[in-house]
């Protein structure tokens, strides 16, 4: 089954998503060369997602009761018990730990933080300086290592993107969170992500991509793939748009990023979208206060077992979700200390993970999709629609020498590593039986002489 972000989210499967068909692998070669795309700097990908957070507001104080006066018989709590705010400085000590310890990932700005007021402009209840310092502190310590995305406009009520106001209606056909998405079209909902964007364009906030609340779009997948790719390229011209709305939590179920509706591959423009799907549950303490998490969920303190561990040994991107006011939890950091608890544990257990953000993900992705590659008796031709770092692929043979030639430059040496775990850009590895070559691809036509 499909594990929800929320307890009040029904979410729906990937109908009708038109996924790449481009092959993962070249073609064979007369003489049997093989090449196949490896994880970046083959190693694995992991990353955070950190849904709910903004500035200053603590959404779950405001947003629980906008969302019991849609379903009262659902939200009971006592919402006035929770903290009005989530102080910039757990942001500042959250965010340089976090640095100091290379953890990556997308932080959410909600633009219009449950109605309260705007990330561009005010919010009530506190000082123009102390949002500007507020936004100042996110530029600083989050921005370097995190994506920004809106989480829609404002996490509760549709806005009317006419009149700047909300729908004064509380149903869940005018909530963020449930019907309203479900029967809009890609152009309607591209026309709602770009407003929510633009607040945090103006408000100095880089994006590349969007991250649905609740079940937004969860039974419209194909018009928010579409919308986001239109949003995202038109208000921030991003090269690969890319958007989280799923996640598994199932030991079977695949959590690789899906690369959709690409088009126009040889040209000067290639388009493309990156849905990012996370592997975990909100198990760093829920989202509403309530319950607090364990980070055993994760990777147990004897490091056998665990999704972290499933998804890991799968060899697929291992990426958590978490929502800020759990990891906040009431004040008392409780979620804050489980991911340092995960942190030392999968640190104990692997050296050859990399943080990355969801946007180097995406890219990554994109690339290993999209790229074409033809094995030649002494070279390998690659074509690629996009650039990305630390590009690495396995050939069936050993190696001698190998370089890369971009366009029409002259050849590159690569230096040569004793061990798979020394790849690096530009480097290779070789035995009796494969290589390993990694380097950062460029755009266009690229050959690796052999």
């Amino acid at each position: 089954m499909r594990y929800t972000r929320r307890s009040f989210v029904k979410t729906a499967g990937m109908g009708g998503v038109a996924i790449a068909s481009y092959p993962r692998f070249s073609i064979l070669s007369e003489k049997r060369l093989t090449v196949e795309v490896l994880n970046p700097f083959n190693r694995v990908p992991v990353s955070l997602i950190i849904d709910d957070s903004t500035c200053l507001v603590n959404l779950a104080h405001y947003g629980i009761p906008q969302f019991a006066e849609v379903f009262p018989d659902q939200y009971k709590q006592d919402w006035r018990k929770l903290p009005r705010e989530i102080p910039d400085i757990f942001v500042r000590e959250f965010g340089e730990w976090c640095q100091e310890n290379g953890v990556k990932g997308k932080y959410s700005i909600v633009p219009y933080p449950a109605c309260t007021g705007w990330v561009n402009r005010f919010i009530p209840g506190w000082t123009k300086r102390e949002l500007e310092d507020s936004l100042n502190l996110i530029r600083e310590v989050i921005v370097p290592n995190w994506d920004i995305h809106p989480e829609m406009v404002s996490h509760t009520r549709v806005i009317d993107i006419k009149t700047g106001k909300p729908f004064p209606f509380p149903t869940p056909e005018y909530m963020e969170n449930w019907e309203w998405s479900q029967t809009k079209s890609a152009d309607e909902l591209a026309g709602y992500q770009a407003y929510a964007l633009t607040i945090l364009k103006e408000a100095g906030l880089p994006c590349e991509g969007l991250t649905t609340p609740g079940g937004y779009g969860g039974r419209n997948q194909n018009n928010l793939a579409l919308g986001t790719m239109e949003a995202v390229r038109d208000v921030f011209g991003a090269e690969i748009p890319h958007y989280f709305r799923d996640l598994f939590t199932e030991k079977d179920k695949s959590v690789a990023p899906l690369v959709l509706h690409p088009s126009d591959l040889k040209g000067p423009d290639p388009k493309c979208v990156v849905s990012i799907i996370g592997c975990t549950g909100d198990w760093f303490g829920n989202w509403d206060g309530l319950t607090a998490g364990s980070a055993d969920n994760y990777i147990t303190e004897d490091l056998q077992s665990g999704r972290m561990v499933d998804v890991i040994e799968s060899g697929e991107p291992a990426i958590m979700v978490c929502h800020w006011p759990g990891v906040y939890f009431n004040g008392e950091h409780t979620g804050f200390k489980i991911l340092k608890q995960v942190k030392n544990r999968l640190d104990q257990k692997y050296d050859h993970l990399v943080w990355m953000k969801l946007s180097e993900i995406a890219r990554y992705w994109a690339a290993k999709e999209l790229t074409s590659i033809a094995v030649n008796a002494n070279k390998i031709s690659i074509n690629a629609p996009y650039s990305s770092a630390g590009f690495t692929l396995k050939l069936n043979s050993s190696l001698k020498n190998p370089g890369i030639k971009i366009g029409g430059e002259d050849l590159k040496p690569m230096a040569r590593v004793k061990n798979k775990k020394e790849i690096k850009s530009n480097t290779w590895f070789s035995d009796k039986t494969e290589s390993i070559v990694c380097f950062d691809l460029q755009k266009g036509s690229s050959e690796l002489i052999l």
